[in-house]
């Protein structure tokens, strides 16, 4: 039975990881090899440990280490801090969804390259930085029949914990990297790696323009990339410039236009199949 280790002292460093580091420090970007996530709820961790991750410690209210938590507790196999709820969320400083976090080493990111040449359908996400529209973004590609996720420099990190809560693991069996750490190097760089390995690019706009969804040329190219851009004011002028097509949802009613991840959801049921 892993070490079940009852909270007393709240500056233990042990606890660092769950109490006082911000994402960017658990991202680590200096030293990438020692960076951290935090996946939340059991069936997050669960996801993440069959997709590969590896487990550093566990968080958890002392009610789920006899119940949901005893079986994550051992398959993971690693030190287990505990106490009631109340004390576990002063220390958190939110409240824990079902009550139960695993600290997991973060895995080296795939090359852009790589996952331009084994997919036939990515998603390419612009500036988006809410992390509940990243972790459903990723939701719904991963059902939907995307292959993978490019990301440009300025979106949120797919790992922090709220955006792996919301996408529901996905964000661990997706495969998905950045175009790069440069802010400068987007668009061009990323719409140039795309072209270069075959892909027809379509932006998500609406604009005059435009072509519709269902259009019989984006199901027909073999390899497509969807670029969604950042909240409110969608993809950036230049993107939508250096796309082959820019793609509309029709709107009803009046409604301008859809959230982006609801955006997504319709855009990959119809690109994807």
């Amino acid at each position: 039975m892993p070490e079940i280790i009852e909270i007393t002292d709240y500056s233990a460093p042990e606890l660092d990881v769950f109490a006082r580091l911000t994402e960017a420090q658990l991202r680590n970007r200096l030293e990438p090899e020692k960076g951290i996530l935090i996946a939340e709820s059991t069936k997050v961790i669960n996801t993440a440990l069959d997709s590969g991750f590896r487990p550093l410690a566990l968080l958890m209210e002392r009610r789920h280490i006899e119940g949901q938590g005893n079986a994550v507790i051992e398959r993971c196999g690693v030190p287990v801090y505990t106490a009631d709820r109340e004390i576990l969320e002063k220390l958190a400083g939110y409240a824990l969804t079902r009550g139960v976090l695993c600290a997991m080493r973060r895995p080296q990111l795939p090359e852009p390259d790589e996952l331009c040449r084994s997919s036939r359908r990515v998603a390419v996400l612009e500036n988006i930085v809410d992390s509940t529209n990243i972790g459903a973004i990723f939701r719904s590609a991963a059902a939907l029949g995307v292959d993978a996720v490019l990301l440009s420099p300025g979106c949120c990190d797919p790992f922090c914990r709220r955006a792996a809560r919301v996408s529901m693991g996905a964000v661990f069996k997706l495969p998905w990297t950045r175009v790069s750490e440069d802010k400068n190097d987007w668009p061009e760089k990323g719409l140039s790696l795309l072209k270069f390995h075959g892909f027809a690019t379509a932006a998500m706009a609406l604009s005059d323009d435009s072509v519709g969804i269902d259009d019989a040329r984006l199901a027909r190219e073999p390899k497509l990339a969807i670029v969604l851009g950042t909240e409110g004011d969608g993809l950036a002028d230049s993107t939508i410039a250096k796309c082959d097509y820019t793609v509309k949802i029709p709107m009803s009613l009046g409604v301008d236009s859809l959230n982006v991840a609801a955006a997504s959801a319709v855009a990959f049921w119809q690109l994807c199949r």
